[in-house]
C-alpha cells in the first residue's frame, strides 16, 4: 500500500513540475511586459523639498528627470565651489 502511495505521489510531482514552471515563466514574461522604462529623461517627477528656515514645512516641486540631472550637476559644482574657495576670504586670495 505504501508503495502504491509513494508512487502516485512521485508521478504527480514530476507531472505538475513542467505546469509550475511554465506557470513562472508567463509570469516573468508578464512582468517584463508591463514594467515600463524608469530612465525616461521626459517622465515628470515630484519631490518634496524642505523650506529653508521651517522644520515642518515642504513644497512639493515637479520637473523632468532630465531637469532633476542638470539641477543636481549644478548644485554639485556650486558645491565644489564654494569648498574650494572656502579658505581664500581670510587669506585675501
Amino acid at each position: 500500500m505504501r508503495k502504491i502511495l509513494v508512487i502516485t505521489s512521485a508521478a504527480a510531482v514530476f507531472s505538475a513540475a513542467p505546469a509550475l514552471a511554465q506557470a513562472a515563466q508567463q509570469g516573468q514574461q508578464q512582468q517584463q511586459q508591463t514594467a515600463k522604462p524608469t530612465n525616461d529623461p521626459n517622465e515628470i517627477v515630484c519631490q518634496k523639498v524642505e523650506v529653508t528656515g521651517s522644520r515642518i514645512a515642504a513644497k512639493r516641486v515637479c520637473m523632468t528627470r532630465s531637469q532633476w540631472a542638470e539641477q543636481q550637476r549644478t548644485d554639485q559644482m556650486e558645491i565644489e565651489r564654494v569648498q574650494t574657495q572656502r579658505g581664500c576670504t581670510k587669506n585675501g586670495c
